[in-house]
Order: C-alpha cells, then structure tokens, then sequence
C-alpha cells in the first residue's frame, strides 16, 4: 500500500467533512457547550451574559443514557448449551477484566458526550504489544473529525471498503517508530509545515500527520501507517475479522456516515436567551434607576449627598426640580424566557421532575414522570447498548487473534484455554448488554439461596454459582464436596 495512495484518500475524506462544514460545526457545539457562546460577536462594551442551560441538558441526558457500570453477558444458543457453556464463562470473566482495565464506564460517557456535542461517538481498539504479561486490549475515544470511511455515504463500519484513523505525532517518535519498522525512507518524515502543502484543517508546527489505514482482504483485516511523505509501518495483517472500529451517531442523517448532534439544533435557543438577558441588562442599566432634572438657572449643581440642603435662586421651589420615574420591563421577558428554557428541557425529556426540581411529595408519581420522560431517549439509548455489543465481537475478534492458549479460572479451577476456539464459537454466542443491575450480584445471591431452600438445585450448583468474595475458600469447599460425592458414589 502506497503512501502517496493514502494521502489521497485522506484529502478526499477531508473535502466530505468540509462540504459538511464538520470542523466549524464541531467547533461552534464546543464552544457553546463549555460557555463560549460570544465567540467571534463584537460586544462593543455591552453585556455579553451566559445562562449556559444547554449544558446541564445535554449532561442530564448523556449522564441518563450511561448511568451506571456497563456489563456484558455471554451466553450458548439454545440446543448448544453444553457445547459453548464452558466458553461462555471464559468470556464472561475475560469480559469483566477487559472492561475494568480500560475503565469502560469511564470511556462510554466520554463516547456518549462526544456524540451528543459532536454528532458522533467512536471507539478504536487495538493491540498494545508493549503491555505487561504479553500484550493487551486497549480501548479508546477518538473524535469523529478524525475517522474517515471509505464510503462516506454509509454509516455502516463492516460494510466499509476501508477506514482511515489520523493523528498528530512528533515528527521525531514517527521516525523512530519508522527505523524501528525497517522502513529506509524514515528520515523523509517531515512536519506537516516543512511539507508545505497543507490541507485547509491543518496548522504548521514540529509534528506530522500520521494516517492508520484499514482495510479488508480476503476476510481479514489490514493495515498500513504512512505519512505524506513515508511509510511507517508497512501493510501487515492483524489477524482480525472485524474492523476495530465503533461508531454511533447521536441522530442519523441519510447519506452521510456523520450524523447530527444534539447541541446543534439548540444553539439558536441559547442565543435567544442569551440575546433577551442582554438586552435586559442595557435597559436595567440605562433606565431602571429614577433621574432628577432640575432648572439650571435657579440650581448650578445639583447635590446628590443624603440629607444635603440645594440652595435655589428665587422662585417656586415646586418647579425647581423633578424625579422622573425608571422605565418599566415587560413582564413578557421574563416569562418568554421561561418557557424558552422549559419547552428546550420538556422536549429532550429533561422535565423538572427528571431533573429533580420538584417537591417529593409524592414519590410515586415522581418515579413515574421520570421513567415517562426517559422514553424519548430510550432509541438512543438502544443504539448505545448496540454499540457496546458491536465493542464485545471486537473484543472476542482480538482475544481469538491474539490472547492464544491462556489460564484461565473456570469451575473446576485453573485451566489452559486455547482462545483461538472463538473464532468457531462466535456465531453459537450471543451477548446482552446493560447496566450492571440488570446482573446485580444481591438479585443472583437471593434467587440462588431460593433455589437451593426450594431443592431445585443443590449445594455444589450453588456454590459454583454463587459470586466470588460470599464464602471464603470457595473452591476448597467445593473440592471437598466433590471428593465426598465420589467417595459416596464408589
């Protein structure tokens, strides 16, 4: 794979995404998101005021759809269960260390908030090589405006003719990483600015732009690391099936692989507001405070000190001086304010009783406004949990690739497992995914101690069962009861 191919493809995705007007529409959602809503306006010494509501909405909702830990179950297809149960509880466990050591939960509302202010969410796992005990699966976010599809027309990740990944890198750590690949051109990687010709994105400073292509062939996928000037690491296989790739959009767009963002069709909502407090705040400032208008030909100064004596030339003093009493703000402002905020919340299902700003009386009709208002979301939601089955086939794509013959912990102790089995067990698996309640340990704990009251298993199948850290030396117990049976037996 040429590099000079890559770099093609790359300018080509680059041009999709600026028809699209990504990298402004990105920027302008960031700014508002964090409170950067007079970006680029020429004030002029007026107020510029910020009620950053949009913020908190968009936090509610992200924080909603991944509350809680995400867990992932395996489980054999019917009529397949003696076959694949064994591997079943391999994943599982392999599932449960995976997700603790790349902080899975952590990373999720990372993901789900890039897609909401973003318009899309994606994750990219690779093999770390250089991790302890032989090498790792590592997850991570990588922001939409750095994905581009072969197909951009199609939101689809397996269905991609390739995938290319960019990132920015120190021009001298890609020309180690080029020697240490063999590659002979390593000392042709320049920066982007001595390459001198820069796509528009593109600011000049000491590092290069670095391409990750991926691609499929012969069912297998590929891969190539090039510059614009060099190679850094030429095509090799990874052993894969999938494409290492995760991708969701926040609400999809037809014919096109980015989708749209929450914040963006708010935005004009908060520069409404935003506009109404401003103009408010002038007019407080200007007329809401009473004004004296005095004759000047009978006072040469007026003398605004409590309690100060105004001498006066001759005259009335009736007809001296007068107070003309502050303008008055429509109460419209206020209430149009007020609902501009509320319909925003109402519509997204951030209700005041889903946000928590109402009184508990009844705690009941509370619970079930909230889990009324949580219905809007519940497509999004889906489509995460989508996601994360798609994450949990990548996962079993690398450990069949890479994990080799293992330890593993299963029922009857350590045992060696070759994980290149998957590869036939993948289709005979199905994986279920939610919070962590939904396997709540306490809920497993009491349906396992009625079964066992109720004789419909018994004491070896409940401690098998039963999750770890409940009974101290489990497995010697187990061991013991099981040399008991076959002593019975014989």
């Amino acid at each position: 794979m040429k590099h000079e191919i890559i770099w093609k493809e790359y300018e080509k995705a680059l041009r999709f995404n600026e028809a699209l007007g990504l990298n402004e529409t990105i920027r302008n959602n960031e700014n508002f998101f964090v409170g950067k809503q007079w970006e680029g306006v020429e004030a002029n010494g007026l107020p510029t005021p910020v009620f950053n509501f949009l913020k908190r909405v968009v936090l509610f909702t992200v924080s909603s759809l991944s509350a809680g830990n995400i867990k992932m179950a395996a489980s054999p297809m019917d009529g397949e269960r003696r076959e694949t149960e064994g591997i079943a509880n391999v994943i599982n466990e392999a599932f449960d260390r995976l997700f603790e050591i790349n902080k899975l939960s952590s990373l999720t509302r990372e993901f789900m908030r890039n897609a909401a202010v973003m318009g899309d969410g994606c994750l990219y796992t690779y093999w770390d090589a250089d991790a302890p005990s032989g090498g790792a699966i590592v997850t991570e976010v990588v922001e939409n405006n750095r994905v581009f599809f072969g197909n951009p027309n199609d939101r689809k990740v397996e269905r991609q003719p390739y995938i290319i990944i960019s990132r920015r890198e120190l021009v001298e750590a890609a020309r180690a990483r080029a020697k240490a690949n063999g590659v002979t051109t390593h000392a042709e990687i320049v920066s982007d600015e001595d390459a001198r010709e820069l796509p528009s994105q593109l600011e000049a400073d000491d590092k290069v732009t670095v391409l990750l292509k991926l691609w499929r062939e012969d069912g297998k996928i590929h891969a190539c690391e090039s510059t614009r000037k060099s190679v850094i690491r030429p095509a090799w296989d990874t052993g894969l099936r999938l494409y290492p790739v995760t991708w969701m959009n926040w609400d999809y767009i037809q014919d096109s692989y980015h989708g749209q963002a929450m914040l963006t069709g708010l935005i004009p909502n908060q520069i409404f507001i935003n506009k109404l407090f401003a103009m408010s705040m002038i007019s407080l400032m200007t007329t809401a405070y009473p004004k004296v208008v005095y004759d000047k030909t009978r006072i040469s100064r007026w003398d605004n000190r409590v309690g100060a004596a105004i001498p006066i030339s001759g005259g009335d003093v009736h007809s001296v001086a007068r107070i003309i009493d502050p303008a008055h703000i429509s109460p419209q402002i206020a209430q149009f304010i007020e609902l501009s905020v509320s319909y925003t919340q109402t519509f997204l299902g951030a209700t005041r009783a889903a946000l928590g700003d109402v009184r508990p009386d009844n705690t009941s009709a509370i619970i079930a406004l909230q889990n009324a208002s949580a219905v809007p979301n519940e497509l999004t939601r889906q489509n995460f949990y989508q996601c994360i089955e798609d994450l949990g086939h990548i996962y079993l794509d690398f450990m069949a690739g890479y994990y080799g013959v293992r330890t593993v912990h299963l029922r009857g102790g350590k045992q060696t497992f070759d994980f290149s089995k998957l590869r036939d067990a993948r289709l005979s698996l199905q994986l279920d995914v939610g919070a962590a309640s939904y396997w709540s340990e306490i809920t497993s704990l009491h349906t396992l101690e009625s079964l066992l009251a109720h004789g419909k298993i018994d004491i070896v199948d409940y401690l098998e069962r039963i999750p770890n850290g409940y009974i101290a030396k489990k497995q010697e117990l187990l061991d013991k009861l099981r040399a008991g049976d076959g002593q019975a037996a014989m």
